[in-house]
């Protein structure tokens, strides 16, 4: 189930992260070992809590980059306090407008579909995308939970908007 696509502010967050480079694409290992790392190291320090925020963060049109270049952090927030190190790197992602669409996808096989849902409707409404900001999926639940196994999901587009006032 997609919802309708609207533009919404999205404030800065500061992110704990991993990096990855390479087709990710339908990879869903790519990201079960990313989100390990990042959920490992976060436990261990009891990081983790009701207001905790996971996310992927995409940098890269893969319409555009070769598979093989594109680039993908797994993402949680974190306090500006907290101390990180080896693969885990902290940054903070911008903020801005963003076209979101809640998505409840039955797999992983449904990220694409809804990826390409947004991007329809920012062409129909003559918006450009703001390549300067990453992309982001906020993941809402954990699909394990969910008695049909389904993701829940906020797809986040950077948009090129000026406010008119």
């Amino acid at each position: 189930m997609l919802r309708k696509p609207a533009i919404k502010n999205i404030e800065e967050q500061r992110v704990a992260y991993v990096s990855f480079v390479g087709n990710y694409i339908g990879n869903v290992e790519v990201f079960a070992s990313l989100f390990g790392k990042l959920g490992n190291w976060a436990g261990s320090k009891h990081l983790m809590g009701p207001n905790t925020v996971f996310m992927s963060a995409y940098y890269d049109d893969p319409g555009v980059t070769p598979p093989e270049e594109l680039k993908l952090d797994a993402c949680m927030t974190i306090e500006d306090s907290v101390e990180v190190e080896g693969e885990i790197k902290k940054k903070t992602l911008p903020g801005g407008k963003y076209v979101t669409m809640r998505a409840e996808l039955s797999g992983a096989e449904d990220y694409g579909i809804a990826w390409e849902k947004i991007v329809e409707w920012l062409m129909q409404n003559k918006l450009g995308i703001d390549m300067s900001r990453a992309s982001y999926e906020i993941y809402l639940n954990d699909p394990e939970e969910h008695p049909q196994k389904h993701h829940i999901v906020d797809i986040c587009m950077p948009v090129n908007w000026q406010d008119s006032k």
